[in-house]
């Protein structure tokens, strides 16, 4: 029986395989179309930049462009970006000159450009700072530098500069130029300058170090007569200092340091969580300060043209805390003079001073404390639940105070 049902499946497929062929059978032609196509990649298709072995070298078409090697020069210019649509990767080398006395740029941008970036690399010159401020020495002039008209959509992020005649990383503060990430130290002029700041360092500068519309997170070191730091705008979480100009100066600062020898500490419209210093002028001064702290040697510790709220003053010599108009929660100390000011109100304050005119000093003082051992502890024209820790009250008006 079994045997016999394997012969009719047999017969049955040998009659499929007879009367259809064509159904059975592998269908078109074995003849190759053509010949085999490449699967091998081209160079420009694995690596699509261009490749810079050698300078000076002048990049005059849009692209990518690359280092692949440290680059020395013995003068002039290095590199110059002479086209928009460019990025310069410095891929991690140096680009240094040994011209003596200085000159030329690493870097240079013609003017009026645009969409250039330049990232992730090194400029070093020779340049040294004798300790006075007169910066000599070989290398380069200047580190990244454009001639000519502002630019526009610039990008400079990743690169030390250090040893250069004048200045570091100079794009201009036009309204698209951006340093992040960069650090520049030992320049004879300015350190970096461009709209947007992040994240840098410049120190041992003999003009402004950090120079911006808006900067963050960054620290700028001034040893000549300008800004340790300057932003026209927002100055947040930054720190600045200078021998002989502002140490940091912004519209608003917030969460910020400024320290000078010969003028403002810290500057600002507005200024929140703030300190200054200084040693001959103003600590820290503000239009309106909050919650921050300012100290002068011989002058004003912390000054408000209008408000000084949950702030701090200490002096020398001079007001340890000063507010025009209005002071709230604040504290003011002054070794010989007025420990704090208040032109028209003073809310909740405490002022001591050691042998200035008073302790503690406003038109209205509400709820405040005043200390001056053998002299006025309060001076005030109407004074309201307030409290003589030491010395006498000289008041025109006193209300609900013993």
């Amino acid at each position: 029986m079994k045997t016999s049902l394997k012969m009719t499946l047999g017969a049955v497929l040998w009659t499929a395989m007879v009367l259809q062929p064509s159904s059975l059978l592998a269908q078109g032609s074995l003849t190759p179309p053509g010949p085999p196509a490449p699967t091998m990649k081209t160079l420009q298709q694995v690596e699509p930049r261009v490749p810079i072995f050698s300078a000076p070298f002048t990049i005059s078409q849009p692209g990518s462009y690359y280092l692949t090697t440290n680059l020395t020069v013995s003068g002039g210019n290095a590199i110059t970006i002479a086209a928009n649509g460019v990025t310069l990767d410095l891929n991690g080398f140096t680009i240094s000159s040994t011209a003596n006395p200085a000159s030329g740029t690493a870097v240079l941008i013609s003017g009026g450009l645009q969409d250039i970036t330049i990232q992730n690399g090194h400029i070093r010159g020779g340049v040294t700072n004798n300790g006075s401020g007169f910066f000599s020495g070989p290398g380069f002039w200047y580190g990244i530098y454009y001639s000519g008209s502002d630019l526009q959509n610039v990008r400079v992020s990743g690169v030390s500069v250090s040893g250069c005649q004048y200045d570091g990383i100079y794009v201009g503060d036009g309204a698209s130029t951006t340093v992040e990430n960069c650090v520049v130290r030992t320049v004879g002029s300015s350190g970096i300058v461009a709209n947007t700041i992040r994240g840098c360092v410049a120190l041992d500068c003999g003009y402004s170090a950090i120079y911006g519309g808006q900067v963050s997170d960054s620290r700028g070191q001034s040893v000549g007569s300008s800004y340790g730091l300057y932003a026209a705008t927002t100055a947040l979480n930054c720190y600045g200092s200078s021998g002989n100009s502002f140490g940091l100066s912004a519209t608003t600062a917030q969460n910020c340091c400024g320290i000078s020898s010969n003028s403002y500490g810290l500057y600002a419209y507005t200024a929140q969580n703030c300190y200054g210093y200084s040693s001959s002028s103003y600590g820290l001064y503000a239009y309106n300060a909050q919650n921050c702290y300012g100290y002068s040697y011989s002058y004003y510790g912390l000054y408000a043209e209008r408000t000084a709220i949950g702030c701090s003053g200490s002096s020398g010599s001079g007001y340890g805390l000063y507010a025009f108009a209005t002071a709230i929660g604040c504290y003011g100390v002054s070794s010989s003079g007025t420990g704090l000011y208040a032109g028209r109100t003073a809310i909740g304050c405490y002022g001591e001073s050691s042998g200035g005119p008073s302790g503690l000093y406003a038109q209205n003082a509400a709820f405040c404390t005043g200390f001056r051992s053998g002299g006025r502890a309060i001076e005030a024209t109407i004074a309201n639940g307030c409290w003589a820790g030491a010395g006498t009250n000289l008041i025109t008006y006193k209300y609900n105070m013993p």
